[in-house]
């Protein structure tokens, strides 16, 4: 049973940045692939960034490309979301989550383990 922490979240003005860390309990550096979503208030959760086991493969959605940044501390056990030049519709819940496998998927409905989630609010 994988168990993730997510910390970082906050408030920030719309062109500032913050970095997300999600913590997992044990190593998944072998066989789990790791990504970020998100959830604004009213609205269903969306696919933000994923990163293959390794590391070597990214993705992100089209609304973080070129100003989020997603990558992996194998050795901590710890994947980071880096954002930038956040906007105000980057407001929402974000969740890491996890799953087993060399796949690395966009669809939350197939990753099996998650965490409770951190608070990003960027204000105008």
């Amino acid at each position: 049973q994988v168990q993730l922490v997510e910390s970082g979240g906050g408030l920030v003005q719309a062109g500032g940045s913050l970095r997300l860390s999600c913590a997992a309990s044990e190593r998944t550096s072998s066989n789990y692939a790791m990504a970020w979503f998100r959830q604004a208030p009213g609205k269903e959760r969306n696919f933000v960034a994923a990163i293959s086991w390794s590391g070597s493969n990214t993705y992100y959605a089209d609304s973080v490309k070129g100003r989020f940044t997603i990558s992996r501390d194998n050795a901590k056990n710890t994947v980071y979301l880096q954002m930038t030049s956040l906007k105000p519709e980057d407001t929402a819940v974000y969740y890491c989550a996890a799953r087993y496998g060399v796949l690395v998927p966009t669809t939350d409905t197939v990753y099996g383990y998650w965490g409770q989630g951190t608070q990003v609010t960027v204000s105008s």
